[in-house]
């Protein structure tokens, strides 16, 4: 997989509670996931670009806006391309998946909201992966 993709999922809700599925999903790349609360939408976590990492990412809580972006050049990532926005809600059930190559930043549109991140690396084997890149290079 070399390009972004959505991956749904679904739910099913009965008088014991609601069970939300990605029956689809292969995990047997990830090595590690990680959660991030933002707690008001003020915050914008961004640019990050990976030469190596692919990512996935799930909202349980709330609301997030992601922006993605693909990298050309990674001495001189620029204006050369636009960023790709998406809206992902814990009720839509639905997964990001960005591969390497791409920069991605997100922020939370409800206060609380929790966003699920998957890597198919371990941090050992990307420690000098997390390429920062300055936030005004696009707008977010």
């Amino acid at each position: 997989m070399n390009t972004p993709q959505f991956i749904e999922g679904k739910s099913y809700t009965d008088e014991r509670g609601t069970l939300r599925f990605m029956n689809e999903l292969d995990l047997s790349r990830v090595k590690r996931f990680y959660t991030i609360q933002h707690h008001n939408t003020e915050v914008v976590r961004a640019w990050q670009g990976h030469k190596i990492e692919s990512k996935w990412f799930y909202v349980t809580k709330g609301r997030f806006r992601l922006g993605i972006v693909p990298i050309k050049d990674w001495e001189h990532p620029g204006h050369e391309t636009t960023p790709q926005f998406y809206e992902l809600n814990e009720h839509d059930h639905q997964l990001l998946y960005v591969p390497k190559g791409y920069a991605n930043g997100f922020q939370a549109l409800e206060p609380d909201s929790i966003l699920m991140v998957f890597s198919d690396h371990t941090l050992d084997e990307c420690k000098d992966d997390n390429i920062r890149i300055d936030l005004h290079t696009w707008t977010f």
